[in-house]
């Protein structure tokens, strides 16, 4: 069974595939990475950073 954590929140194609170019792959890959560093990333916007940080929220982890 694939945890929440496994995959990347619903957010924008061009926000998943910065995370994907980046590296990122599922939620839990993004715990405790700075929320600064995927903002420099080209596609990622603040509304996909906050679902991400409140997708993170709802496990009880957080961005750094």
């Amino acid at each position: 069974m694939t945890s929440a954590l496994d995959t990347l929140p619903k957010i924008s194609a061009p926000a998943t595939r910065a995370l994907h170019h980046a590296g990122y792959s599922t939620l839990r890959d993004l715990v405790g990475v700075s929320r600064a560093e995927l903002a420099k990333l080209h596609g990622m916007g603040p509304k996909a950073l906050g679902i991400i940080q409140k997708s993170l929220e709802e496990h009880d982890l957080s961005l750094a």
